[in-house]
């Protein structure tokens, strides 16, 4: 059995530190805390129910359940994800741009749950969404970029170097062949029509969000 977890980018460096991305981080940190210690009832109150939403209630959760988790797992993974590729595309948006963005990728990969499921009363959960819409949004801005991945294969594992855009293209994939299922805290399940919804997001406002001097501060110095 294997796996890739992409690490870094390894064709370029952030001209500038990604405030966002650490601070993003850093709240998802603190609110998986506040989860441990306010249990259940806490993770049920703030995820998002998509029959609640449709009946018109508890609308504030479409916007926190982004940064709920359900197990160290989850979160640890959302956020190396969102580490390897948050970086360089809040260097080419800038950060209030790439907050801009990472909000409205998480809301709409949220409600793209929620249409599917309408009628669900299963709870939602997870940056995933809002980090998919990174994804996509990178595939756009650094489609020749190759990023540096730990390869895993049973007990082998080394790092190496794979194209972020075959990364990304075979990611959405799986998530695109596995959509139907519902993320869960009890069980966790994968929202996957979030993370194709988030993705798409990302891919097709990218180049809304860039900041043409960012861009051409970084063609300029290559």
């Amino acid at each position: 059995m294997g796996t890739v977890i992409p690490l870094s980018d390894a064709s370029r460096r952030p001209r500038h530190f990604a405030v966002i991305t650490a601070l993003i981080i850093l709240i998802n940190v603190i609110v998986f805390v506040a989860e441990l210690m306010g249990g259940e009832a806490f993770v049920k109150q703030w995820s998002v129910v998509p029959a609640d939403i449709v009946a018109g209630h508890h609308w504030i959760t479409i916007l926190t359940a982004m940064f709920l988790h359900g197990s160290w797992l989850h979160i640890i993974g959302n956020m190396v994800f969102l580490w390897a590729f948050g970086p360089e595309i809040e260097d080419a948006m800038n950060p209030l741009r790439y907050a801009v963005f990472y909000l409205a990728g998480g809301l709409v990969a949220t409600l793209a749950q929620v249409v599917a499921s309408p009628h669900s009363t299963v709870p939602n959960l997870g940056a995933s969404g809002a980090i998919a819409a990174v994804m996509g949004a990178f595939l756009v801005t650094y489609p020749h970029d190759r990023m540096r991945s730990l390869l895993v294969i049973f007990i082998f594992i080394s790092i190496t170097r794979i194209p972020a855009a075959l990364l990304i293209v075979v990611w959405f994939l799986i998530q695109l062949l596995n959509a139907g299922a519902v993320a869960n805290v009890q069980t966790g399940g994968v929202a996957y029509l979030a993370h194709v919804g988030g993705c798409v997001f990302g891919a097709v406002t990218a180049r809304i969000f860039e900041d043409p001097r960012r861009l051409a501060e970084q063609q300029w110095r290559e």
